[in-house]
């Protein structure tokens, strides 16, 4: 019988060097804005980084053949996807990773494609590398926010050029479907662009009868123009480990993603040892995280449902939910909200300012408690 994991155990996060934390130190503002979740680790991933810091010596990392066999492994389990484990290229983050795709593809004075809402890096990781944004439009279909495939269908072809997506989606937590992936990946190959695919909430499947379907997974056209993007951070809260993957398939390109050390670090040692075991040992403690994940969001989202001036939409994947606020008229959405206790990630970085990003990765009891600070705060707003 599989062991029963306790998502409701609250955990004092204070002095523990927690930016998620830290941030409203001394305040009574509930902390839940970055994406990283309150949940204990699963005790797999404990017990290999205590064998590991058993070992006294803490050098450079150097990436074992097994984990990059683990993680082609899972692609095929999965995903019926075929994956070499030479394709795998360990770094130690995916912010860092978004930074080598522009840098690997494009140079200054060209563009890259960029989605109007999306999480703060992606926006301006291409300035970094003296390249401009090409701010792909979204639009809401169903509830859904998804890529304006039109729009994208009359823009010019231009071998070589970039074009950063993400599914699932962050903020909006949409899981892409297989017909819209198929006609993402023919516009991809017909217009010659490279795909960089930030999938690192792909475990985070929320909605029963959805499945994560990695783009590259889709033909050997689309598998060769690619680079896919995943880590154990989010799925396993991680983060602070720094350590993330990318799936490479075409020769050059990989070779151009592959870590600088006067770029991007290593990975670290307890960071391997950590990813190896989450995904060796721990999909069942997953399973029960995405079912405890389900139930926070359908609690948060009928209750947010029934307040004059906010709308929560489906969130398909990720814990991620991205609040419409607009109607309320607020001059200062995170101001509001941080003076009725609660830390949300504001809308306007992510590219829409009438909307907040909350995380509800946490305990039910922590998660009823903002839910009844945002509904006194707008009853009050309303009188």
């Amino acid at each position: 019988m599989s062991e029963i994991y306790d998502f409701d155990r609250e955990i004092e996060r204070r002095d523990t060097n927690s930016a998620k934390w830290e941030k409203y130190r001394g305040r009574d503002i509930l902390p839940m804005w970055v994406a990283d979740s309150d949940f204990a680790v699963a005790p797999p991933i404990v017990e290999a980084m205590h064998r590991r810091v058993d070992h006294p010596v803490y050098g450079y990392a150097h990436t074992a053949k097994p984990l990059q066999e683990l993680i082609a492994a899972r692609m095929q389990r999965l995903y019926d996807w075929q994956v070499s484990p030479d394709w795998v290229v360990m770094l130690p983050g995916i912010v860092g990773a978004l930074h080598l795709a522009c840098r690997a593809t494009g140079r200054a004075g060209e563009g890259a494609y960029v989605p109007q809402v999306i999480y703060p890096p992606f926006a301006r990781a291409p300035s970094f590398h003296g390249m401009h944004n090409l701010t792909m439009p979204m639009t809401w279909r169903d509830e859904r926010l998804l890529l304006d495939l039109d729009w994208l269908e009359r823009q010019p072809a231009k071998p070589g050029q970039i074009l950063l997506f993400c599914n699932p989606q962050n903020p909006g937590g949409t899981c892409y479907r297989r017909d819209e992936l198929e006609r993402l990946v023919a516009l991809v190959e017909d217009k010659q662009w490279i795909l960089c695919s930030d999938e690192v909430h792909c475990d985070l499947v929320l909605e029963a009868g959805l499945q994560h379907i990695p783009v590259a997974s889709l033909g050997s056209g689309i598998e060769q123009r690619s680079i896919t993007l995943m880590a154990p951070s989010k799925t396993f809260n991680l983060a602070g480990l720094g350590c993330a993957f990318a799936i490479v398939p075409e020769p050059k390109l990989r070779k151009a993603m592959t870590t600088n050390p006067f770029i991007v670090p290593h990975v670290n040692v307890i960071g391997l040892a950590a990813a190896e075991a989450a995904y060796r040992h721990c999909d069942e403690w997953n399973r029960q995280q995405c079912i405890y994940l389900a139930a926070n969001r359908d609690l948060l989202r009928e209750r947010i449902n029934r307040l004059p001036g906010l709308k929560l939409g489906p969130v398909e994947a990720t814990y991620l939910a991205w609040i419409d606020v607009s109607a309320l008229g607020l001059d200062d959405p995170p101001a509001f909200f941080e003076a009725a206790g609660i830390g949300m990630s504001p809308g306007k970085d992510f590219g829409d300012s009438g909307y907040m990003r909350l995380n509800f990765a946490c305990p039910r009891s922590r998660l009823e408690l903002a839910i009844e600070r945002i509904e006194r705060a707008v009853e009050a707003h309303q009188n």
